[in-house]
C-alpha cells in the first residue's frame, strides 16, 4: 500500500514538473528588441537579504520563458511556461549570499511564435549592507479622499509573508493615519486613530496605550510626528488642515494648513512641553522629527499667506531647533538650513538618517502635500557640508517621497507613482559610504502582476529591523475597551 502511495505522489510531481518546465532553448536567436520587463530590475543594486525579484516580460508572443542568473562562483537557472520568471525562495537567497560585493548577469531568453529569441543581459549589483528586515505601510485608495476602508500591515522584506497590524473595519470604520517608529525598532511606534472611540496607539515594547494627545491650549490633536531615541518622547505638529479639488485637469487635491504649531509630548508623565518660537502665529510650523542623537528638532516652517489664493506662493523652508531631554526645554533659537525664498521651491517630510551624517526630504513647487504633485522629488543633504544631493539616480518624473531610512544608513524607502501616476509603490534606494545613490527597486512580489491587480497605493512606508508584537485584534481591544489616557502642559 505505501509503495502504491509512493508512486502516486512521484507520477503527480513528475506530471507538476512537466507542466512547469519547457525544453531547454535551441537554435536561440538574437532578438531584435530591447527587453521589457515589469518591475523594471535591469541594472539595480539590491540587498543580499532581499526577496526574489520575481518579474515577467511583457514583449509581445512570449510563451515560455529561460533566465540564467550567473554569479562569480555560482548560477540559478529558471525554465517556466508563461512570461512570468519566479525564483525559488531557498536558492535565491543561498545564491545573494555567495554574490556579496559583485555584479550578477541576468540573461533572459524567451520562445515567441515557437523560436527562442535571447534578449541583451543585464546585471544585478548584490550589496553587502543589508535593509531592515520589516516595511510597515498604509493601503488606501489612489485618491486619498476614501479613507473608511484601510489598513496598515507589515511585510517582511526576506520573503513575501504579509500581516495586517491594524484594520479600521476592525475600528469602527474611523480614519488610521501617520503611523512612526523609533529607532527602526518594531517594539516602539505610534498611529493615530481618529473618532470618538479613537487616540494615539503607542506600542512600547508590545504595550499598547491609548492616548489623547491634545491639551485645551492646541489647535488639534497631535499630527505628523518623530519618536525621541529614548521612546520617552514624541514630537509632533498641531494642525488645521483644509482639504481643495484644483479646477485645472492636471492637478488634483490639495492639502494646506491654515494654522500648525509644534509640541513635544512626555510619554511617561503625560505632559505636552511648548515653545513660543515653535507657535508663532505668523507662521506654520509642520512635520517635525528628532535628529538621530534626539538633541535637535527638523522641522519644515513656512510665512502665513492668503490660502487658497496664493496656494502657489506657500513655500516651506527646512529648519531646527534644539531640544533639552534633561530639562525638557526647547531651544531659545531656530536655525534655517534649507531656505524657501533662495531655493524658490517648498520642502516637506525631512528624516535624518541613523548615523547621522544626511537629512532626507522632498522638493516641491509649492505647499505641503506633494504626492500629487508630479515635479516632487527626493533632495539629500549632508548635515557636515550642507551639501545637497538631487538624488537623480533615484527620482523619476512623477511623485517621490513619504520615505524612510533603514538602521544601517546606507538604504532608503519611499512611495513613488513612478509606474502610471496613480498608484504609489514602495522603492527602495541604496547609498554607498560616498553618499552615492543608486537605481531604486520596487518591492518584489510572489507573483510579479500583483502590482497591476492591486488597486490601492502604498502609503508612507517606515523600516524596521523587527516585527511589531501586536496584531489588528490587539488594536480592535484597545480602540473600543481602553479608556483614553489624558495629557496636560
Amino acid at each position: 500500500m505505501n509503495k502504491i502511495i509512493i508512486y502516486i505522489l512521484v507520477f503527480i510531481g513528475f506530471s507538476l514538473f512537466l507542466q512547469g518546465c519547457v525544453p531547454f532553448p535551441k537554435d536561440v536567436k538574437a532578438s531584435g528588441h530591447s527587453l521589457e520587463i515589469y518591475p523594471e530590475y535591469q541594472n539595480v543594486a539590491v540587498p543580499y537579504n532581499i526577496a526574489p525579484l520575481n518579474f515577467l516580460l511583457r514583449n509581445e508572443g512570449v510563451d515560455a520563458i529561460y533566465v540564467r542568473i550567473k554569479g562569480l562562483s555560482d548560477s540559478l537557472i529558471i525554465n517556466n511556461r508563461g512570461n512570468k520568471a519566479t525564483f525559488p525562495l531557498k536558492s535565491w537567497h543561498s545564491l545573494l549570499k555567495k554574490e556579496k560585493g559583485h555584479l550578477l548577469k541576468i540573461t533572459v531568453i524567451a520562445r515567441v511564435n515557437g523560436g527562442w529569441l535571447q534578449y541583451p543581459s543585464f546585471e544585478w549589483r548584490i550589496i553587502g549592507e543589508p535593509l531592515d528586515a520589516y516595511i510597515s505601510y498604509r493601503l488606501i485608495e489612489p485618491g486619498y479622499e476614501v479613507w473608511n476602508k484601510l489598513q496598515i500591515r507589515e511585510r517582511c522584506i526576506e520573503n513575501f509573508k504579509e500581516t495586517v497590524i491594524a484594520d479600521n473595519n476592525l475600528a469602527d470604520g474611523q480614519c488610521m493615519n501617520c503611523h512612526i517608529y523609533g529607532g527602526n525598532n518594531g517594539d516602539l511606534s505610534l498611529f493615530h486613530i481618529r473618532g470618538k472611540s479613537g487616540g494615539t496607539i503607542l506600542n512600547r515594547k508590545g504595550i499598547l496605550r491609548k492616548l489623547n494627545l491634545k491639551t485645551d491650549r492646541m489647535i488639534s490633536p497631535a499630527i505628523y510626528g518623530s519618536i525621541h531615541p529614548s521612546g520617552r518622547l514624541g514630537v509632533f505638529s498641531t494642525n488645521i488642515i483644509i482639504p481643495a479639488f484644483h479646477t485645472l485637469a492636471n492637478r488634483r487635491l490639495e492639502v494646506y494648513d491654515t494654522v500648525s504649531d509644534l509640541v513635544v509630548a512626555d510619554f511617561d508623565n503625560n505632559r505636552i512641553i511648548t515653545s513660543p518660537l515653535v507657535t508663532q502665529t505668523e507662521s506654520l510650523e509642520t512635520f517635525p522629527t528628532f535628529s538621530s542623537d534626539g538633541r535637535w528638532v527638523y522641522f519644515c516652517s513656512a510665512p502665513k499667506v492668503n490660502l487658497p489664493d496664493s496656494i502657489k506662493n506657500l513655500r516651506y523652508s527646512l529648519c531646527r531647533i534644539r531640544f533639552d531631554q534633561k530639562k525638557m526645554k526647547w531651544g531659545n533659537s531656530i536655525d534655517t538650513i534649507w531656505n524657501a525664498r533662495l531655493m524658490k521651491h517648498s520642502v516637506c517630510f525631512p528624516k535624518v538618517s541613523p548615523d547621522g551624517r544626511f537629512i532626507l526630504y522632498t522638493v516641491a513647487d509649492y505647499g505641503t502635500f506633494p504626492i500629487w504633485h508630479r515635479e516632487t522629488d527626493l533632495q539629500m543633504m549632508d548635515l557636515n557640508t550642507r551639501q545637497i544631493n538631487d538624488l537623480r539616480a533615484v527620482n523619476s518624473d512623477r511623485s517621490d517621497t513619504y520615505h524612510s531610512w533603514s538602521s544601517n544608513s546606507h538604504w532608503f524607502a519611499f512611495a513613488s507613482k513612478r509606474g502610471d501616476g496613480q498608484y504609489g509603490r514602495i522603492y527602495f534606494a541604496y547609498i554607498d559610504s560616498k553618499g552615492k545613490a543608486y537605481k531604486p527597486f520596487v518591492l518584489p512580489q510572489s507573483d510579479p502582476e500583483n502590482d497591476d491587480l492591486n488597486l490601492k497605493s502604498y502609503n508612507i512606508p517606515e523600516l524596521t529591523r523587527t516585527p511589531v508584537q501586536f496584531n489588528a485584534m490587539d488594536i480592535e481591544r484597545i480602540v473600543k475597551k481602553s479608556n483614553v489616557e489624558n495629557f496636560k502642559e
